[in-house]
């Protein structure tokens, strides 16, 4: 009859075991990726023939002086406040509506080939054709744009 068993002894593998373990491991994993890791060795070559490696690490062995510039730079108040400015139009655009931002787009898209049209013709604008356009429905619609767009930040400025 056998003998039971009381104790359970997992192998130890030494450390040259280990070592020829993960090198069989790597040697799997080659094979088994041999296009990529060609593909990465010839990005390499390229790289080190342009120079970019040597760059590379010349930007490593000097990664303090390089922090020490970057943070200089990032600190200086022209950059604090573009960052600031950025944040706050940012801010802004998310809260506009899509629709009307599309909207008033296109009408400066409009405007702009209106006015070019009219620098074109190098026609004179009387007092009474002034008096006349306020007449169009497009020229008071703008009008009315306008007026109301400076009551609305008029409003804001007081803030």
């Amino acid at each position: 009859m056998a003998v039971p068993i009381t104790s359970i002894k997992k192998q130890q593998l030494t450390e040259e075991q280990l070592k020829e373990q993960k090198l069989d491991n790597l040697k799997e994993l080659l094979s088994d990726n041999e296009e990529a890791v060609n593909q990465v060795f010839s990005i390499m070559a390229e790289l080190n023939d342009i120079g970019a490696l040597e760059a590379a690490m010349k930007l490593l062995e000097a990664k303090e002086n390089v922090a020490h510039i970057a943070l200089g730079q990032l600190t200086r108040k022209p950059v604090t406040n573009i960052i600031n400015n950025l944040m706050g139009v940012a801010g802004a655009l998310t809260e506009l509506n899509p629709e009307t931002t599309t909207k008033l787009i296109d009408g400066l898209n409009s405007g702009v080939d209106e006015a070019s049209k009219a620098l074109e013709s190098n026609e004179k604008v009387s007092a009474f054709k002034l008096m006349k356009m306020l007449n169009d429905p497009d020229v008071n619609r703008a009008l009315n744009f306008g007026v109301h767009f400076l009551k609305g930040l008029g409003k804001g400025l007081k803030e």
